[in-house]
């Protein structure tokens, strides 16, 4: 390992079987010679509130609150109510998710176990220290560079290597942070620590390399960018216009300018889709899932292909044993006896020796006065009891050599059926250090095989239903996967893949379009799948739970981990079931769906106000008429068609599937309303001069018809009613009578007068037909112009397979 300032400080030497003591660690942790922080990073309260605050549109609505205030026309700023309280309330629910998401993460963060003043301890990542001892067993991840001081294991290294080939590590050998134990256990002293060790760079670096994946956020970047440049010369032009080609005052000016600009600002729609994500973050919360990128929700409601892997998504992650298959001559009572007598005196604990020891947990009086534990390059594991003989299982091939074609037969039946197959062997005697005794004879078989999980079938049954291409991606042999998947209830598990006859970047391209399911695939492979299917123009989620997940989790565009599985699977990922329960994704993508289906909604009300703004903005900078709108008259119409309903609508429940583009469903609902607002602004103008109206009668006019042309909108986007949407329209547009009659003087608002009741029903009419025609426009001439994609929908391969090792080709 190279030379730090942490291998240059004064080191301890503490004892592996007792450790670091109190004063020690506390000595340690002084010096700053610990782990330091680790795990998901979320933003403070202070930075949460200062986004909410200090935004562009924020600051603009300060700025035209401060100008109307100043040349005397406060009631004007009433505006600013709206603003402020979607800075309370983003504050409030960025905060309140941020305090979830802590506590959350703080329950799934790395773990490790370490000795001090001789007793086992389970502390946080960062709480270790230079010198611990850790106590690592197979499954663990190495936290910290460290060094074997007692034990020996098999560490797999490729997450750092690329080698997925075990290493066996004794007494003295280093054991890189990152790395992930196998088989055996030991106990091992910290070397490094903080950024010196692995760990923290996979959990820092690997955590944000991912650029932000959302379509929503992506469109309503492009509109914020278009209306921030163009807001400003179009202020200032109906300024110039109002003051100096009008004449009119200074402060008539100011108000006109101001009311056009806030009418321009969607001021609260990047809060809603910001508190509707939120939401969304903590529902799922209490549904076990912990979201650490709350883009991530609208990502995995947008996919169109899964890749599951095996273990731990499928599968439990562990073993059972089917039954006991005696050799001729010998009985299963004979196997059960020495097979008890094994599990409880080796101590292995890798999942097939685990799932023995849940098979046969009776106790045994055989004594062992020799063992052999289990390795990977050795392939068997044993023990001698006196007066008994050897007994060895695992893999028959490596115990009996040659002598095993007698039972061959038998085991690749079995195999083929998907089903693990360990040798049970008998000697009479001992072993030769750790090499095999001779005169081995098979006593039987043993039968083993993954569990599959309960909830697995239903979801892979919801997600082919939606029409999702599933992909099921393992290490483990292609025959066995397959079963696996059958089993789970997978569609065309029986079209499988070795991915070891893969070899060029066209062979994947083909096998990703052709298979279902994949076995004996390495980290890279996984990695090259999930390129070779976003290359094709799929949205690809991926779930996993090990090291070997890590790069293809990376890659994807939705990464889902188990809580269950491993620190930097869990690090990288954009969601983490905390219960490692698969069933809980069909609950997030109908959290996506809810949050998408009543974005786009909302969203067309903030925009049908914004585009209109800018229209009739432009409009009055060539036209010789008064801007007709005051601020306070917009915050009327706004608060009543948009503000209100925006925000209970995009919290509604909706399971709707998506369909189309977010841009184009928002602009398709949103467009006609605009128009038919413009329209209403254009006849007013030509018909004020005939009819001699007044100013004040024209702009009372204005509102009346702007608003009630977004009440249309609003109608339109709440059908079908519910009781909830019924009393939400009905209640505005009673508002909207009250504001009218009653508070017209605050509003600067006219009693109606004969000249605007004989106009007001006819602009009414033409407000509804022309509306209507926009909208049978844009449902049936624009939606059939435009191809949508829809997000659930199989895409075709770019290229066709040929057929296959072995298999027919997918139909296309």
């Amino acid at each position: 390992m190279p030379e730090t300032q942490q291998t240059k400080t004064t080191r301890l030497h503490p004892d592996p079987a007792v450790g670091l003591s109190a004063r020690q660690v506390e000595g340690q942790i002084q010096k700053g010679l610990h782990n330091g922080g680790s795990g998901v990073k979320t933003k403070t309260e202070g930075q949460i509130i200062r986004e909410n605050v200090f935004t562009f549109f924020n600051l603009l609505n300060f700025a035209l609150a401060a100008a109307v205030i100043l040349v005397g026309s406060p009631r004007s700023a009433l505006f600013m109510g709206v603003i402020l309280s979607n800075i309370v309330i983003g504050s409030f629910q960025g905060i309140r998710a941020k305090h979830t998401i802590d506590k959350l993460s703080l329950l799934s963060s790395p773990k490790a176990n370490v000795l001090r003043d001789g007793r086992k301890a389970t502390i946080q990542v960062e709480e270790v220290v230079l010198d611990d001892i850790l106590l690592l067993t197979a499954g663990n991840q190495v936290c910290a560079d460290a060094v074997v001081a007692a034990g020996e294991c098999e560490v797999n290294e490729s997450l750092i290597t690329g080698e997925s080939d075990p290493i066996l590590k004794q007494v003295g050998a280093p054991l890189l942070s990152g790395s992930f134990l196998v088989s055996g256990q030991c106990s091992a002293q910290v070397e490094h620590v903080g950024a010196d060790n692995y760990a923290n760079q996979i959990a820092g670096d690997a955590k944000h390399m991912k650029k932000r994946n959302s379509e929503i956020m992506d469109s309503i970047d492009l509109i914020v960018k278009i209306i921030g440049f163009a807001i400003l010369p179009i202020g200032g032009l109906l300024f110039w216009k109002q003051y100096f080609v009008l004449g009119d005052t200074f402060q008539g000016s100011v108000v006109s300018t101001c009311a056009a600009m806030v009418g321009m600002i969607p001021e609260g729609l990047v809060l809603l889709i910001s508190l509707a994500f939120a939401v969304s973050v903590l529902k799922l919360s209490r549904r076990k899932t912990l979201v650490q990128d709350m883009y991530c929700i609208e990502t995995l409601a947008r996919v169109d292909t899964l890749c599951l892997d095996k273990t731990g998504t499928i599968t439990e992650g562990s073993m059972q044993v089917d039954a006991l298959m005696p050799a001729e001559g010998h009985s299963e009572g004979e196997m059960r006896e020495a097979l008890t007598a094994l599990v409880h005196t080796l101590q292995d604990d890798n999942p097939t020796f685990l799932a023995l020891k849940d098979y046969l947990p009776g106790e045994s009086g055989w004594y062992a006065s020799a063992t052999v534990p289990f390795s990977s390059a050795r392939k068997w594991s044993g023990a001698f009891f006196p007066g008994k003989g050897a007994y060895v299982m695992g893999a028959g091939e490596f115990i009996l050599g040659g002598a095993f074609q007698t039972l061959y037969p038998q085991a690749k039946a079995y195999a083929e059926n998907g089903q693990r197959v360990l040798l049970l062997a008998r000697a009479e005697g001992d072993f030769d250090g750790k090499e095999l005794p001779a005169g081995l004879q098979g006593l039987g078989l043993i039968l083993i095989s993954d569990k599959i999980r309960r909830e697995a079938p239903r979801t892979l049954r919801y997600f082919a239903d939606q029409g999702v291409d599933l992909k099921v991606i393992s290490g483990d042999n292609a025959v066995t996967v397959a079963h696996i998947a059958r089993r789970a209830g997978l569609d065309n598990a029986d079209k499988y893949c070795d991915a070891t006859t893969l070899h060029t970047e066209e062979d994947i391209r083909r096998a990703v379009s052709q298979y279902a399911v994949f076995g004996r695939v390495t980290p890279q492979q996984k990695l090259a799948f999930v390129k070779a299917l976003k290359e094709d123009g799929h949205t690809v989620a991926m779930t996993g739970d090990g090291v070997n997940d890590v790069l293809a989790l990376k890659e994807a565009d939705c990464s889902i981990a188990m809580a269950s599985g491993s620190d930097a699977a869990r690090t990288v990922s954009n969601l983490v079931l905390l219960d490692s329960n698969f069933a809980s994704m069909p609950l997030v993508v109908q959290e996506g769906r809810r949050s998408i289906n009543n974005l786009q909604r909302s969203s067309s009300l903030f925009l049908q106000k914004t585009i209109f703004s800018a229209l009739i903005g432009v409009l009055f900078i060539f036209i010789n008429y008064t801007y007709p709108f005051e601020p306070i008259q917009q915050t009327l119409i706004s608060s009543l068609t948009i503000g209100v309903p925006s925000f209970i609508l995009a919290l509604e429940p909706n399971k709707d599937r998506l369909q189309g583009k977010f841009i184009f469903n928002v602009f398709k609902m949103c467009v006609p309303a605009a128009l038919t607002m413009t329209a209403n602004i254009v006849l007013l103008c030509a018909l004020c001069a005939p009819m001699g109206l007044t100013a004040p009668e024209m702009s009372t006019l204005a509102v009346i018809l702007t608003a009630l042309t977004g009440f249309i909108m609003l109608f339109k986007i709440s059908t079908p009613f519910n009781s909830l949407r019924g009393f939400l329209f009905g209640s505005l547009l009673t508002a909207f009578l009250v504001g009218l009659l009653f508070l017209g003087e605050f509003f600067s608002l006219i009693s109606p007068t004969l000249p605007m009741l004989i106009l007001l029903g006819p602009t009414l009419l033409f407000s509804i037909v022309f509306m209507l025609a926009l909208l049978h426009f844009t449902d049936h001439v624009i939606a059939n112009s435009q191809s949508p994609m829809y997000p659930f929908k199989k895409k075709r391969p770019r290229h066709r397979p040929p057929a296959g090792r072995g298999q027919p080709p997918a139909p296309l």
